[in-house]
């Protein structure tokens, strides 16, 4: 199996959250890749998002299932506040 450099999964990974990042700053908050390794790909969640009690469903469920159907090979989101 070929292995696909992280590097353009980091890319994708952000393109994803571009989509998604004006619906989070209209919110007063924000979310950065950290990176990614293996299968894993680290968020971090800034701004008023970090405290929401919706923050789970929006980064988790939204964000992470956005993630995950078009980027196969991450099976994994890790949100850092």
């Amino acid at each position: 199996m070929k292995k696909i450099k992280s590097t353009k999964i980091e890319t994708k990974v952000e393109k994803i959250i571009a989509k998604v990042r004006p619906y989070v700053r209209m919110h007063g908050g924000d979310v950065f890749l950290l990176g990614v390794s293996g299968d894993s790909a680290t968020l971090r969640v800034v701004g008023a998002c970090k405290d929401c009690s919706l923050s789970e469903m929006t980064y988790n469920s939204m964000l992470g299932g956005l993630i995950k159907d078009e980027i196969p090979e991450i099976k994994n989101i890790i949100i850092k506040n």
